[in-house]
């Protein structure tokens, strides 16, 4: 599954920089799919729509720092654990309930967004 990241955020931003996928944003910033990927097509995010690789998506919060499912992998391929959840000091970084996925998935996902 997807990590997410709970309204507990205090903001303190240690969370970004370890993310191997810069799936992790400050809340309020646009975020697109281009950014820390290879990804330089069109991409069908799980909602379905296909967007444009540079193309500015809205933020998913824009009180505290989140992470963008369709670019979250749990550092499947990088690490042995989601490294946010690893230094998140309050323990916000979790995983989400709503998005279970397998670890063939979170793999799979990993090889198309650094191929």
């Amino acid at each position: 599954m997807a990590i997410m990241i709970t309204d507990d955020c205090i903001n303190c931003g240690a969370c970004e920089p370890e993310c191997p996928n810069t799936a992790i944003y400050e809340g309020g910033v646009e975020w697109t799919m281009a950014e820390g990927t290879t990804i330089t097509e069109p991409y069908k995010i799980e909602t379905g729509e296909v967007v444009e690789p540079n193309e500015d998506k809205e933020p998913v919060s824009d009180e505290f720092y989140y992470i963008v499912p369709d670019k979250c992998t749990e550092c499947v391929g990088f690490h042995e654990e989601p490294q946010c959840a690893a230094v998140c000091p309050v323990d916000c970084c979790v995983p989400d309930p709503e998005r279970e996925e397998e670890e063939s998935v979170l793999a799979a996902r990993q090889a198309t967004l650094h191929a």
